[in-house]
């Protein structure tokens, strides 16, 4: 019995070029051959959803993430391959796509009403919604040409879940708004998962795709390279990342991942040691007493010992649960801590003392080594990098009287 909502088969797409319009209409009519300069954007895909389930997309720009979600959404048609689905799609691809910028909100959205399927005996009653959840006001009665972009994300993201489909599309879409809708579309998705509704989710943000996705694809150069948990998929993608940044050095045309640990379903490529920089690596965890408990203050203590000079090297440590989301991340170089050179054999050591004011439960720790400059939350050179250099676990401490992931210590008052 075949369970899965959605069944991608060998997909394929290529574009193509051509000298003439003339030559690209009578190849879309069987009439001529396709143009010479082929680009294949996606190969040999092959994946099935199940109701219900969140999956993520992950892959560098050009990777094929986009193009892929238009061909499910019925966009764009495949060059080769097939695409089963088994009920309703509704996507948010490109902000304002399919919008007419001279309409106005309300009647782009009684327009896509009918698109999805509404009645016209329902589609008032579905344009009353789409003006409520987008809280777009009088501005919903206004042309579309004069939204920001933030405004047209609400109008696109709500006039897709003015009703709820069976597979939901996101691409990217919700960066562009203000963190409370944000918040109000996350929600929504939440309800529609818990209600059986698949997701097919692009983020750049690593945070959202562990919190919404239990799955992830990672594509490359258009290729499915990695199908697993999503939390494996990103521990995977970023380790990559971060090698890659050593791998090709300045000037080097590469861009492929190659060089990195085979890929496999289980969470075991996290580790990045660049070749030939650090000799010993130790990491202390020093505490009060035989047990590390919620509350206890706690330093951690990294010492390197480096095979060769570097100018300004930096430690970082981080924190994350057991579903990969980082609770703390941050490095000697953002904390102000000065650094200097440090020469080959010579022993590098950088603390981090705090109050473990973490809920009891198990956690992992990240441990990264780092050489001069930072920009965009990047060092210019990777030395080691590992986000699970250690499981430690933290146990009940005095203070027992909250729950959640972090001990806020707030000072309760109460006035009658």
């Amino acid at each position: 019995m075949n369970t899965s909502i959605l069944d991608v088969m060998g997909l394929e797409k290529c574009f193509h070029s051509y000298a003439r319009e003339r030559h690209r209409f009578m190849a879309w009519i069987g009439l001529g051959k396709q143009g010479p300069g082929a680009k294949k954007v996606l190969e040999n895909i092959s994946f099935r959803i199940a109701p219900g389930e969140a999956v993520g997309v992950i892959g560098e720009n050009g990777a094929g993430k986009s193009t892929l979600l238009k061909l499910i959404a019925g966009t764009m048609r495949p060059t080769r391959g097939t695409i089963r689905v088994d009920g309703t799609v509704s996507a948010i691809l490109e902000l304002g796509m399919g919008f007419n910028g001279e309409f106005t909100g309300r009647r782009n959205a009684y327009h896509a009403a009918a698109l999805l399927g509404f009645s016209r005996a329902d589609a008032g009653g579905a344009l009353e919604e789409i003006c409520r959840f987008s809280e777009l006001g009088g501005h919903f009665d206004q042309p579309v040409r004069t939204y920001s972009s933030g405004m047209r994300m609400r109008l696109a993201f709500s006039v897709a879940t003015a009703r709820r489909p069976d597979i939901l599309i996101v691409d990217e879409a919700l960066s562009v708004g203000d963190a409370y809708f944000q918040h109000k579309c996350m929600q929504r998705i939440r309800a529609f998962r818990e209600a059986g509704t698949a997701l097919l989710f692009v983020s750049h943000s690593q945070h959202a795709l562990r919190m919404l996705c239990s799955r992830g694809l990672l594509l490359e150069h258009g290729r499915l390279v990695m199908d697993a948990d999503a939390a494996s998929v990103i521990d995977y993608y970023r380790a990559a990342t971060v090698r890659k940044c050593e791998i090709n050095e300045p000037g080097d045309p590469g861009s492929r991942l190659e060089g990195l640990p085979p890929v496999t379903p289980e969470r075991q490529a996290r580790t990045v040691l660049s070749r030939g920089t650090v000799e010993e690596l130790s990491v202390d965890m020093l505490f009060d007493g035989d047990a590390l408990r919620s509350g206890d203050w706690l330093t951690i203590r990294i010492r390197a010992r480096f095979s060769g000079h570097y100018p300004e090297p930096h430690a970082g440590i981080g924190v994350r649960n057991a579903l990969g989301v980082v609770i703390y991340e941050a490095n000697t170089y953002t904390l102000g801590c000065a650094s200097g050179p440090v020469a080959a054999g010579r022993l590098f050591t950088a603390a981090f003392r705090f109050r473990c004011d973490l809920f009891p439960d198990t956690y992992e720790l990240m441990i990264g080594l780092a050489d001069t400059g930072y920009d965009k939350d990047a060092f210019e050179r990777s030395l080691f990098f590992d986000q699970a250099f250690r499981i430690f676990e933290v146990l009940p401490g005095v203070d027992t009287g909250w729950t959640g992931l972090y001990n806020l210590r707030p000072r309760a008052e109460v006035h009658l």
